[in-house]
C-alpha cells in the first residue's frame, strides 16, 4: 500500500486484478467506479501491492477469462482506513475486504481515474 497526495487529500494506492467483463464496466463508468458485485460476490477485494495483482491477473484471470488486467487507483486514506488489511496467504498477499453493500460509498472516495497498468493474454 502506498500513499500519495492529491490536491491536499492524502490517498492510498490500491490495485485490482480484473477480467475483461469487469474492466468493460469500469470503462463504462468513465474509469471512476467499480461495478456492483454479483450475488455470489459478497466482497470486493482490492489488493495492496502490484506484484500480487499481477499474479492474479496473469495466472487466474487469463486462464478463466482469456485476458487479465491490473488496475491501479487511489482512495482517500482516511476512508480506506476503515477496512483492516487481510493477509490472504503469504506476507505479501494482502487485500482489503469491502462488503458489497459498501461499494457505492467506496467508489465515492476514489480520487482520480482507475488506470490499467498491465495486460495479460
Amino acid at each position: 500500500m502506498t500513499s500519495r497526495q492529491h490536491a491536499s487529500v492524502p490517498t492510498t494506492t490500491l490495485w485490482r486484478p480484473t477480467g475483461p467483463v469487469e474492466l468493460g464496466l469500469v470503462r463504462e463508468s468513465g474509469w471512476r467506479a467499480w461495478p456492483p458485485r454479483l450475488p455470489e460476490q459478497p466482497i470486493f477485494y482490492p489488493v495492496l501491492n502490484e506484484d500480487y495483482a499481477i499474479r492474479i491477473a496473469r495466472d487466474w484471470n487469463v486462464k478463466h477469462d482469456g485476458a487479465g488486467f491490473v488496475t491501479r487507483f487511489d482512495v482517500e486514506s482516511a476512508f480506506v482506513a476503515r477496512y483492516p488489511v487481510q493477509q490472504a496467504g503469504g506476507k505479501t498477499i494482502l487485500e482489503l475486504w469491502v462488503p458489497a453493500e459498501e461499494l457505492d460509498e467506496f467508489n465515492a472516495h476514489i480520487v482520480g481515474e482507475i488506470q490499467v497498468v498491465h495486460e495479460f493474454r
